[in-house]
Order: structure tokens, then sequence, then C-alpha cells
């Protein structure tokens, strides 16, 4: 089971925020065994739940210059399936918060303790812009169904920083009781809000001198489904925020202070810089159209060695760096490097130096949740972009986002709430949304069919905008054979059946190109199926992505959706000698207004063309619209399934 706490930054804090999940308050010690836990067979509030939790406690001090928090877990395991909770995973964010004092243990229906004396390992478990998420894990010994397990472990964060907190009450598990607190850092505002509501049978969040308590119990387990929005920002949760000492109340002037702050921020280090200008004459032309300059400078800006990307540095390494801070958009020009928000400031200088209207703009990311400005917190405007006004038009760029390509924003800014900063104090924008064919798989195939029912050739696959961004950030740390993997299995994962696939390009990883270019052999072993005296062809070859798509009957939670896209096959097969179409399915198409799909079989001489189209203009759409897009999926699954018919060169002779 993982026990995730993921980060969440404060603007000009270094505030992490860890959602952590469990401990006792005797930190060193365990809490009784109590009888009716070990005869426990079942849960009748959890009907058919492998495993439940049986309490959880998680005590958090941020009153001193070293905060901490204890953990506390008990579990009890029902079936064989729930064997699996044995194995623990505690998430944590490298360099910010450190796991220690882990402790752990099995108790046998018959009360028999086996305490833990295996190995904790660490592994990465992501990267994200210039944070590195990392995992203790371990895997408790000898647990079988009706075994209680236990485990409790402390997190220190790192010292002398303010760090938000979220209690995390929904888990992967039906929780039977939980208690928390929190030991309030003094000398800051502390906002403390409960976006989803409660559990039923919860109490509120008290004061109870300088700690704040909570005791909930009867937690239903959080259930998690394909295409849902971030499984955080739909469970119970009771959220800390640390903020300035701003007294505003009133959520407009609130958020118009914090635009003029930003802005005094953002005009101190964009400055005036003989450096800059100098740049910038250099970039672009004077015959140059506005449009043109962007571009420009957009591309040279990407050309800055982004440190939020970068390798892994040693202690001397960081401590050169921050010797040589960049305190200006003229030291990220000298120096050539900066992090993502420095390279996005210093991207607004030179647009600003070339003659175009450039600002910063702050930036709620939906991936995030949903954004409530009445919350008044700052840190809620999690990440910053650019916007510049062209020809009366909004352009929101991101080139401190790493592979971006002009144009688009990462997936997790578009269509986003955001604050562009100026000294009047800002104004409310939404972020652009890009259209389908902005993100687009493009696969074209030139296959032969075989007179055993193999089918092979050459397979191109052109992955564009988001598409090509996502893979190059997913593969940025990798070598060339992770990478070459990666490609390849991201073919065969799209044939419904086994396939044999070799990469034999080397395509661009490192750029920030609209596309990233793919080259395969493709070899499909028995592709057709018989039917009496003839043969069946499948209509589509790249369809199992869609095979499981919308395939509940409920659904529980609305739809979520990284952007907009569509998927384009153009594949020619070569049929055997003499071998005869005996029918071809007729075309398809189902347009569902923000859903599109259609096939299309032909015959050319001894040749097959089939085109399939599967466009999605969806970013939301609510559980309650659920039914009609699986009846869309419903009649994509009937037209992939559609055969060709074929009759061999013999049985035709036959004839």
């Amino acid at each position: 089971m993982r026990y995730c706490h993921w980060v969440e930054l404060a603007i000009f804090l270094t505030a992490v925020s860890p959602c952590s999940a469990q401990t006792p308050a005797p930190a060193a010690g365990w809490l009784p065994i109590v009888e009716e836990e070990l005869k426990m067979t079942s849960e009748p509030k959890a009907p058919g739940a492998p495993a439940i939790i049986l309490y959880r406690q998680v005590d958090r001090d941020d009153s001193t210059q070293k905060p901490h928090e204890y953990n506390y877990v008990r579990e009890k395991i029902f079936t064989e399936e729930g064997r699996k909770y044995a194995d623990v995973e505690l998430p944590f964010v490298d360099k910010q918060e450190k796991i220690h004092d882990i402790k752990a243990r099995t108790i046998h229906p018959d009360g028999t303790i086996v305490d833990f004396g295996g190995t904790v390992y660490e592994k990465e478990i992501v990267k994200a812009r210039g944070f590195k998420y990392l995992a203790k894990t371990f895997t408790l010994s000898d647990v079988q169904p009706g075994s209680i397990i236990e485990f409790q472990y402390a997190v220190e964060f790192r010292e002398g920083v303010v760090f938000n907190s979220h209690w995390m009450l929904s888990q992967e598990l039906y929780t039977e009781r939980a208690r928390f607190s929190l030991k309030r850092y003094p000398f800051m505002i502390l906002q403390r809000t409960w976006p989803n509501g409660l559990p039923e049978g919860s109490t509120l969040p008290t004061l109870q001198g300088d700690t704040i308590r909570l005791e909930s119990q009867n937690i239903p387990a959080f259930q998690i489904e394909d295409d849902m929005p971030p499984p955080d920002s739909l469970k119970f949760k009771v959220d800390f925020i640390y903020g300035e000492a701003d007294p505003e109340t009133d959520p407009e002037k609130f958020w118009k202070n914090r635009a003029m702050r930003v802005n005094l921020a953002v005009e101190g280090f964009i400055g005036k810089h003989k450096a800059i200008d100098e740049a910038a004459a250099r970039i672009v032309s004077a015959t140059d159209s506005p449009g043109e300059k962007l571009q420009k400078i957009y591309a040279r800006v990407q050309q800055i060695r982004n440190t939020s990307y970068g390798a892994e540095k040693t202690e001397q390494e960081q401590k050169r760096e921050k010797e040589k801070e960049n305190k200006n958009a003229d030291d990220v020009w000298k120096r050539g490097q900066g992090n993502w928000a420095e390279i996005n400031w210093t991207f607004v200088a030179l647009a600003r130096a070339a003659g175009l209207d450039a600002y910063v703009v702050m930036i709620a990311m939906r991936d995030g949740g949903v954004f409530n400005p009445k919350l008044r917190r700052a840190s809620d405007l999690n990440t910053n972009a650019v916007l510049v006004m062209l020809n009366g038009m909004e352009v929101y760029l991101d080139p401190g986002a790493a592979f971006t390509p002009f144009g688009l924003l990462p997936a997790g800014e578009i269509g986003s709430k955001a604050l562009r900063v100026d000294k009047d104090g800002g104004k409310w924008v939404t972020t652009t949304t890009p259209e389908s064919l902005a993100s687009q798989i493009e696969r074209k195939a030139d296959l032969k069919l075989d007179a055993d029912g193999s089918l092979g050739g050459k397979l191109s696959i052109t992955y564009t905008g988001l598409e090509a961004a996502l893979r190059r950030y997913d593969e940025r740390a990798q070598d060339e054979v992770h990478r070459k993997k990666f490609l390849e299995d991201d073919v065969k994962e799209s044939i419904p059946t086994g396939a044999e696939v070799e990469l034999v390009n080397k395509p661009d990883w490192t750029s920030t190109a609209p596309t990233l270019i793919a080259d395969f052999n493709v070899k499909v072993p028995n592709w057709i199926s018989g039917a009496g005296r003839r043969v069946l062809l499948p209509a589509a070859l790249f369809s199992a992505a869609e095979k499981h798509a919308c395939e509940s009957a409920t659904r529980v939670h609305p739809l979520y959706f990284s952007f907009k896209y569509q998927k384009v096959d153009d594949i020619w097969i070569e049929l055997p000698p003499d071998w005869k179409v005996d029918s071809l399915p007729q075309p398809r198409t189902n347009d569902a207004n923000l859903a599109f799909y259609g096939m299309k079989v032909e015959r050319e001489k001894d040749k097959l063309h089939l085109q399939r189209t599967l466009r999605s203009e969806l970013m939301t759409l609510g559980q309650e619209q659920y039914q009609v897009l699986r009846s869309f999926y419903q009649g994509v699954r009937t037209g992939d399934e559609e055969q060709i018919v074929l009759q061999p060169g013999e049985t035709a002779g036959g004839n």
C-alpha cells in the first residue's frame, strides 16, 4: 500500500505539503492488541473488502525549527488479495523530507507477533519540475488472511522551512478510525479548509491550546477509476496552508495585492539591462513580424540550460551554483542557465526588449483540483507562464517547461484559471485549450499479409504537440535502450494481439520540435482467423487502447482528460497473390459532437486501404453524462471489430 504525500509549492516559500498518513501518539510503542480485531473476518460497512484500516494516526509538530511528524497505521487483512498490503511504500520529497524510525510487525489471529526485521529499500518513483520523489519500501513477513499488520514511522522536514500540511482522510481502504493533530507554526497565518466536506461522523477540526485536532470514523474506501480527475482533488481531506500575514479578507482586494507584490518581484528581476537589449537585437531583426519575433525568442530561450530538469548534482556543485544564484535576467542570459521560473521571466524581458507586450501569469494548475479564489491562498497559484498580446490575441507560452513546443502549454496548465500580474493589480484570465489537431498520433503503415496469416512491414508514427512533449518529458532521464523499449512497448500496447516491434530510427528526444517521429518494423503473427472456406481480417489494427474504454456500467467520479487529442491511422495492406476480397465493412461515422470516430476500408488493386480516425474534444465530463460517452465507445468497439472477408488463392481457384 502506498501512503502518499505529494508536494505543493507555496508562492515565495519553500513550502512542501505532505499528505502523509499514519502513526501512534506514543511514537515509540504499539497500541494494545484488541481481541475483537483478531477475530474479525469481514467488515459489514465495507462488504467484500480485501482489507481495511483499523486505525490511523497522524501527529504533526510545526512549532519548532525542525518540523516533524509521526505516523501510525494498523490494517486487518481479510483475503488472499489483501496480502498485497504487506508491501508498503512511503513516498517523500528528496531534500525536503526524511523518513526514519520505521517499525513494523505482523500479528496473527492467535495473537502471535512477528516483528519486522527485513530491509527497508529506497527507490525513485518520479521526477517533477525541480523535485525528485523517492519512497521507502518494505514488505512485512508471514502475512496471511486474518493477520493484522501495523507500522509506524517518523517524517523529518527540512529545517527552517515552513511546510503546508494535508490530512488525507480518504485512503484506498475503508478506515474504521482515524485521529489527526497539528501543532501549528505560530508566526504565520494558517488557513484550514476541507473542500470536499468531511466523512459522516467526523468532528470538525478544533483548536485545543496550540494544537488542532480531528477524529473521524467509518471513512469510505476511495474508488479509483480510469480518466478521473486527480484523486487528491476528490478525497476527504483537510488542507492547512501557511501564508503571509495578510489580514485582507476581501478576495478581490487580496488577489489584487498579491498580483502587485508578484509584479514587483518580476519587474525587479527583469529590470532594464543592456545585455538583454543587445541579446534581443541579435535574436530578431527589424523586418520580422511580431509573430516571427516571438518564435525566434522562444526558440533561443529554450536553449538556456534548464536547471529544473537537469541531472542530479553533487553537494559541491550545488554549493557552487548557490554562490552564483541568478539575481536578474541579465545573470540568466550571461550564465546561460536558470530554473524554469527564471527562464520564463527572462523570456518576458527579451520579448519586451523586442517591443512585444508580455506579462507573467500565475496559474492554478488544473490537475491540482478546482481553484477557488475565495479561499485567498496564494499557494493555489502554483506555477507561472507567459502571456503575450499578439495582434490583439492572447498567446500563452511556457518556455521554462522543457520540451513544450511553441504555442502550447504543458498539459496541467491548459484551460486553467490564471492571474496576469501588473502594477495595477492584475487581471483574471483563463489559459487557452488547444484543439485536438494540435496533439495527434498519426500512424502510417505499409504492410504485407502473408499466406500463413502474418502481417508485417513498415510503420511510421508521428507524435505531435503534447503527445510528443509528454513522451520526451517521460523519457528525459533515460538512455537510448530504455527509450527504444518505451516506444516499442507503446506500439505493442496499441495492437490487440501479440506483435513483434523494432524501432529502426533515432527519434529526436531533446528538442522542442512539434513532432516526434518513430519508425518501426512490425510483425503481427496470426492476424487473420478462419471462417469456413474464407478468412477474416480485422478492419482496425491499432485499437487496443479503446477496447476497454468506458467499459464499466456505472461511474462514481467525473471524467477528466489531460488534453484534447486525435488518432489517425492510414494503413495499406498488400494481399497475397491470387487472394480475393469477398466483402468489405461499410464505412462508419459516429459524430458525438465532442468525440468523433470514423472507419473506412477500400480496395485498390491488390491492396487494402484501412483508414481510422478517433478524435476527442473533451477535457471534463460529469458522471451524469457518462452513459453518453460509454455508448460512443461501444460504437467505436463495434466498428473496430468489423471484419474484412477474404478468399485465399487456393479457394478461389477451386471455384
